[in-house]
């Protein structure tokens, strides 16, 4: 399990660490002891109580069977593994393909109420064309060595879209004007691309903002995220996959895309940068 800059993350590491630490002090036991009752060299006890090496499944079996306490393994090991979901490697996250991880997510968008995305590479997955999520998968799968089911990965995100038309959703988006400056996929890709823009910020339940190039700005473009109603951040980095819950860092999130929020502009004046964009690409 990979660290992550999260203290979302860490303290879901620390509160599993704290919870195995108890089991050993309510057996009677130290570190020192569990690692010869386990077979382990005495550092890696001390490494696991103090959240500086995440134990593995079986780590927590023996520990469990350690301090006479096997009822509590398959709970220890249950959250180990919300442990582990919240920091997710590509690697890991698409060993299955692109098809699975897009399915993935999509209770969560099911249950959403209020989206909100800012991206400052691409155009949210949300609101692009079959084509330009096509061109984006396809650079992906090549990139990163993948199983080739792009087309199904691209059927599964098309399918995604539809709770755009479903229910009482909300959805703010922003991007950066260099989004739709420089894309993916080659000149036609790009132009349908953001003539589909044009049409998704005329939807009524839809907020598209287009934040300028300008050599002034004090709020700089940040990594891209989505903040689900106000329980939940995800956030793409080249790395991996982070899942935020801690409130306070929901709330950072929430403050920062307030912030990007003001710098941009919308309607008419969001028409007219993407319109220029389509010019400059014909």
């Amino acid at each position: 399990m990979a660290l992550s800059a999260s203290s979302s993350a860490q303290q879901a590491r620390q509160a599993l660490a704290n919870r195995l630490s108890e089991l050993c002090r309510d057996a009677g036991l130290n570190g020192r002891d569990l690692a010869r009752l386990c077979g382990w060299h005495p550092s890696k006890s001390s490494r696991i109580m103090n959240a500086r090496t995440p134990p593995s499944a079986d780590d927590i079996r023996a520990w469990a069977a350690a301090c006479k306490t096997e009822n509590q393994a398959d709970d220890l090991i249950a959250s180990l593994r919300n442990v582990e979901d919240m920091w997710v490697g590509w690697r890991r996250m698409e060993r299955a393909g692109l098809r699975k991880a897009q399915e993935d997510r999509l209770p969560l968008y099911e249950r959403t109420r209020r989206f909100r995305s800012y991206s400052s590479w691409l155009v949210p997955g949300m609101i692009q064309t079959h084509a330009y999520t096509a061109a984006a998968l396809r650079a992906i799968q090549r990139r990163r060595g993948l199983v080739d089911d792009v087309a199904d990965a691209v059927a599964a995100r098309m399918e995604r879209q539809r709770v755009l038309y479903e229910g009482d959703r909300r959805f703010a988006f922003l991007v950066e004007e260099s989004v739709i400056r420089s894309g993916i996929g080659g000149t036609e890709v790009m132009i349908g691309q953001l003539g589909h823009l044009i049409a998704m910020a005329s939807l009524p339940n839809v907020s598209l903002g287009v934040v300028p190039m300008r050599p002034d700005r004090e709020r700089w473009p940040v990594e891209g995220f989505w903040i689900y109603d106000t329980t939940q951040v995800n956030v793409e980095l080249v790395s991996g996959y982070l899942t935020i819950t801690q409130p306070s860092e929901v709330a950072m999130y929430a403050d920062t895309f307030a912030e990007l929020a003001d710098l941009a502009v919308y309607g008419a004046n969001a028409r007219a940068l993407i319109t220029a964009a389509m010019d400059k690409l014909r």
